[in-house]
């Protein structure tokens, strides 16, 4: 790894595709970068990495190419006056130029009321999410990767697969002039796959997600994906209503990520959201959920390894949110924590909930009469007061009747609050690490049944 002598040396070329920057190189540009600085305060974010893909459709290889990319964030400040200027022009006089830049809008910037003092030096959780695996691959492992979905469903005959892999390695770091600095390597693989029938009656979906490349079994995911395809075809309608449902892994995570994501203190405090007391305060100290629930984020967690530091440079550890079905905490912004007295915690980043041991046969045996959810898609908060949210059933729903999945059904829209729904417990699974919600994020989760899960209309879509 060369370092990147472009900044402010005799060279004057940008880095090269895909470079990434040790934690000494990164922390070396970004001191010359604040050294540069006119402003009362300066504060310093730098990212990048190399990605590399291939997308398929119509059992045969589309695209693959990779993308390398490289950002510079320079807020300057004057008091409560601040202003960012991003660039990826690394030359000297391109460096230069977005500190000045952000020196001179932040001159005329309106002062922010709830502007905050940059942090100090901060200690930090080393986590360990950058693996050669994923790192070192090449688009032939990719591509490889791709053929166990392409062959098999060629080799049928009447199905059809469409997907894209996701590859990578990146690093984050951030500087100020008030001696913080932080710095993050990681990588990602990502999977996803749909499969369709010739007929265009049956979808299945299935996916995978794991900063390690050799933690994900392609071919088991491709053959999940077949499986609920030809499992899917020629879906029967059923009247909407109440329903106890088997919720699979990845639409739990759709739902209840939601409910993790509006854990905000100050919208609690201003009455604006389900945590807020009637007649004032919060519902921190009260059961809100099932005594089976407990949701916390921890970036070192093997199943979430996500960065320990949010935007600011504010450590990130472990934080329970949910305890036991118990509200433990609300998420505090700097701004808001200094407000109430309260401890900032960062937020919620990587998010995991517990489970239990049930397996989805387990659940299906266990049910007289239900419908199992592969996923969700496309919701849309309704009330933000009862977190509720609507959506659509997608890609593998199914009746389940005397205990057995007997056919495949029509697409259902739901209203349903994950608050609610977390009231409803009858069995979980084991936690499962997430291949991407709407709100994305490293996110763990189990298969869950439930009671009363509300469907409210049917869908033609496939």
């Amino acid at each position: 790894m060369s370092a990147p002598r472009s900044l402010f040396g005799a060279a004057d070329s940008v880095l090269s595709a895909g470079e990434m920057m040790s934690r000494a190189e990164a922390q070396a540009f970004l001191e010359r970068v604040v050294r540069l600085s006119r402003a009362d305060t300066i504060g310093a974010s730098l990212s990048g990495g190399y990605t590399g893909n291939v997308r398929f459709a119509a059992n045969r290889i589309s695209t693959a190419g990779g993308v390398s990319n490289s950002q510079l964030a320079v807020q300057s400040g004057y008091g409560p006056k601040h202003a960012v200027v991003t660039t990826s022009d690394f030359s000297s006089e391109g460096i230069e130029r977005a500190v000045r830049q952000s020196e001179t809008i932040a001159r005329l910037a309106p002062d922010d009321p709830e502007s905050m003092p940059l942090l100090p030096p901060q200690q930090y959780h080393d986590v360990s999410a950058a693996f050669d695996s994923t790192a070192n691959l090449t688009a032939a492992d990719r591509a490889a990767a791709a053929h166990t979905a392409i062959d098999a469903a060629r080799g049928a005959g009447d199905l059809a697969a469409a997907g894209f892999i996701v590859a990578g390695s990146s690093y984050s770091a951030i500087a100020s002039n008030t001696g913080l600095f932080a710095y993050h390597p990681s990588t990602s693989a990502n999977y996803q796959l749909t499969v369709r029938t010739s007929d265009g009656t049956g979808s299945g979906w299935a996916a995978a997600d794991h900063p390690d490349w050799r933690q994900i079994d392609f071919k088991a995911v491709s053959d999940r994906a077949i499986e609920k395809a030809r499992a899917s075809r020629n879906p029967v309608a059923v009247e909407p209503g109440r329903y106890t449902v088997i919720l699979e892994p990845q639409a739990v995570g759709d739902l209840v990520q939601l409910l993790a994501f509006s854990l905000d203190a100050r919208s609690a405090d201003e009455g604006r959201s389900a945590f807020a007391k009637q007649g004032g305060g919060t519902r921190i100290g009260e059961r809100i959920v099932d005594p089976r629930v407990t949701i916390f984020s921890d970036p070192a967690d093997p199943q979430l390894l996500g960065q320990p530091w949010n935007g600011e440079g504010l450590p990130l550890n472990r934080e329970v949110w949910i305890e036991n079905g118990v509200l433990k905490q609300l998420a505090y912004s700097r701004f808001w924590a200094q407000k109430k007295n309260a401890r900032p915690n960062g937020g919620l980043g990587a998010v995991k909930m517990s489970g239990g041991d049930a397996s989805t046969e387990q659940m299906i045996a266990s049910t007289p009469r239900g419908i199992l959810v592969t996923r969700l898609w496309y919701l849309r908060q309704v009330d933000p007061r009862t977190v509720l949210f609507t959506g659509l059933t997608r890609d593998g729903t199914f009746l389940i009747e005397n205990g057995k999945i007997t056919r495949a059904v029509k697409n259902l829209r739901f209203n349903e609050s994950p608050l609610f729904m977390l009231n409803n417990l009858e069995m979980l699974g084991r936690p499962e690490r997430v291949a991407g919600t709407e709100a994305g994020g490293n996110v763990v989760f189990p298969t869950l049944k439930v009671r009363d899960f509300n469907f409210t209309s049917l869908s033609d879509a496939v």
